[in-house]
This record gives structure tokens, C-alpha cells and sequence, in this order.
């Protein structure tokens, strides 16, 4: 994580402002998420003698707002994809119209199953925090299993249709 953190930086490559400062936000909660996640585990390993909870707490806290940032990006970049899709023809314009038009479908596709996976994530976030917090603590053993199995197929789906990308354009 800390690499592609480090190979993304301030995000100079992205045209669009706010998915540039999300996705910059989105790695620094990344980023903090995880030393607190093996503080808390450290400390229920008996490793470190501190409270494990405010540290399971603090790193819950991390990854949902991962998760919402991850949830504003996706929304924005479908709804900016979308407006393209919706723009006259002349953004379309090429040799093969109908094959970017594919692409920005596909992509349209990639993240809407991005913004299903975080919002099964985000469910699941909210559910470990400590009670009183939304839902925390509310939810029946099957269905956070079920949150986070959909999560898990929809993050292996994209990453199938990903890699299947790639080979065909090999």
C-alpha cells in the first residue's frame, strides 16, 4: 500500500481536481488505517500493553472513511463518465466511434461494482464500531458474512475482468 501511495503522490496525473484530492485523502486513511490495525492487534496479542480498543476503534474509524471517500470517487467518476456518454456525438469522434464508447461502458461498469464492494464495506465498517454508532454492533452474524462475501466476489469479478482486459489488448 505504501508504494502505490508513493508511486500515486499528490495524484499529478488525474485531470478531475476532486479525484485527485479524494484519492489523495482516500491513501492518507489508508495510510493510518494501518499501524493502528496492528496496534490493536498487538495489544490483544499481549505484544504492546495498551487499549486495544480505542486502536481497533481508531483503525475502523480509517477504513470507513476510506471507504467514503472511495464511495464519493466512484460516484463522481460515473457521473462525469455518464455526461460524457450523454455529450453529442463529436466526443465520440474517431475511427472507431463505437469502441470508446465500450471503454467509457466498461469503465462506467468498473466502478459501479467499485461503489457496490465499498458500500458492503462501509456496511460492515460501520458494524465493528463500538455501539451507539449508527448500526454498530447490530448486525446478524450471516449478514456481515454475506456483506463481506459480496465485497470479496465483486473485488475478484473486477479483478478477473481486469486482468481479461489486459490480455486482450495483448
Amino acid at each position: 500500500m505504501f508504494v502505490y501511495t508513493k508511486q500515486y503522490g499528490l495524484g499529478a496525473e488525474e485531470e478531475d481536481i476532486f479525484v485527485r484530492c479524494v484519492s489523495v485523502l482516500g491513501n492518507l486513511a489508508d495510510q493510518l488505517y494501518y499501524p493502528c490495525e496492528h496496534i490493536a492487534w498487538a495489544s490483544d496479542a499481549k505484544i504492546l500493553h495498551v487499549d486495544s480498543a480505542r486502536w481497533w476503534t481508531l483503525s475502523t474509524a480509517f477504513w470507513g472513511l476510506s471507504l467514503i471517500l472511495g464511495i464519493a470517487r466512484s460516484l463522481w467518476i460515473v457521473l462525469k463518465l455518464r455526461q460524457r456518454l450523454r455529450s453529442p456525438p463529436a466526443a465520440f469522434t474517431s475511427q472507431r466511434p463505437r469502441g470508446k464508447r465500450r471503454t467509457v461502458e466498461a469503465q462506467i461498469r468498473s466502478e459501479a461494482l467499485a461503489l457496490l464492494s465499498n458500500l458492503a464495506d462501509l456496511a460492515n465498517a460501520v458494524h465493528w464500531l463500538p455501539p451507539g454508532i449508527l448500526w454498530a454492533g447490530r448486525f446478524p452474524p450471516w449478514l456481515v458474512g454475506l456483506l463481506g462475501t459480496v465485497s470479496s466476489l465483486l473485488s475478484v469479478y473486477q479483478a478477473v475482468q481486469t486482468s481479461g482486459q489486459a490480455d486482450a489488448a495483448c
